[in-house]
């Protein structure tokens, strides 16, 4: 009989993961990592806290299995939460969700429990599958469009693809609720937790104000030629693209084109002079050969639940790979994750420069 270890987070998702793969007849353990020493109540989820262990403790004992906690809070600050302070430091915003999954919870997990427990697989309760593209492993969308989480899963190391599985790929959120409410899963009702875990629903900049990890500081908004329009009131409170809350009374609407953190200025301008016909990545993470990608019709995705679009071709820039737009598209953030897909197929990404 197989072994597979499941991510068991405390939620629904995951615990109906647990379900399926017991009725299928796997030999189940949960896999519980503890990354937050925070309590929160109903209406203030933080993942992995340590209601979430309790829950998960809950759900495999209902379910008749095996369950561990791995503390590993340490690392989570160390590789997670670390990245995403310094990477806004540097101006950037960064995709803290894709670096847990390649450094933590989904691709050094997955290794973890092979290496360390013998075990053979690792299942998730993320909407996604793992499906064979021109002879590889790579990463599938999940059937529910609005739950899809591939994009999140760009930056894993495509030897760990080999041991994932993923039981909620054809399932809707809706499905799997009913079906937790169905064998009286202990958290069928509970709700789901924020995007950014660690933040608890506070915005970037308001987590890093409020734990003192990086103090706002104003400074001028200014345009491209150097014309002062306004004041900011920290860089981390803004993004590439953005358009309210600039604070900006302009003849046009402004965008923000660009961050600028030696000088701490922020740089803004047209709805023209945002598009562009290329964007750069750095640190490209392929699932399947690069000279594979050269024939495909390729689409790139900037940041989650954003609209893919076409690609044209690629090319190598030095140290970075520079993908060129079919048509001029709006400038993506810098720090966040362009991923590729060929249609429903995730081939990899990297992180944009």
């Amino acid at each position: 009989m197989e072994k597979i270890a499941v991510a068991m987070s405390g939620g629904v998702d995951s615990s109906v993961a647990a379900l399926l793969l017991k009725e299928r007849g796997f030999d189940v353990i949960g896999i519980t990592l503890k990354m937050s020493s925070i309590s929160c109540d109903t209406d203030l989820q933080v993942c992995c806290s340590p209601e979430d262990v309790k829950d998960a403790k809950r759900v495999a004992s209902y379910l008749g299995i095996e369950h561990y906690v791995l503390d590993w809070e340490d690392l989570f600050k160390k590789k997670v939460i670390d990245y995403f302070v310094e990477q806004y430091k540097k101006g950037k915003t960064p995709n803290p969700c894709s670096i847990c999954n390649r450094e933590v919870k989904t691709g050094l997990l997955a290794k973890y429990v092979r290496e360390i427990l013998g075990v053979d697989l690792l299942s998730t309760g993320h909407y996604l599958g793992i499906d064979e593209f021109e002879g590889y492993n790579v990463i599938k969308r999940g059937k529910d469009k609005n739950k899809d989480q591939s994009y999140f899963m760009a930056l894993l190391e495509k030897e760990v693809l080999d041991y994932l599985i993923f039981p909620l790929e054809d399932l809707t959120k809706e499905e799997t609720r009913k079906i937790a409410e169905k064998y009286r899963i202990p958290v069928a009702k509970k709700s789901e937790s924020f995007e950014i875990c660690f933040t608890a629903g506070k915005s970037p900049g308001e987590y890093l104000e409020e734990t003192g990890l990086l103090p706002p500081s104003k400074g001028d908004i200014l345009l491209k030629n150097g014309k002062k329009v306004g004041t900011h009131t920290g860089l981390a409170n803004y993004t590439i693209g953005q358009r309210r809350g600039l604070g900006v009374a302009w003849k046009e609407p402004l965008y923000v084109l660009e961050k600028n953190p030696e000088e701490n200025t922020l740089i803004v301008g047209t709805k023209e002079d945002l598009m562009t016909d290329y964007v750069d990545t750095e640190d490209l993470n392929l699932f399947i050969p690069e000279d594979k990608l050269y024939n495909l019709d390729l689409k790139a995705q900037g940041r989650y639940r954003q609209k893919p679009v076409d690609l044209k071709g690629f090319e190598k820039v030095g140290d970075k790979y520079r993908f060129y737009f079919r048509k001029s598209e709006q400038k993506f953030a810098s720090g966040q994750v362009l991923a590729l897909y060929s249609g429903d197929m995730l081939l990899g990404g990297g992180i944009i420069a």
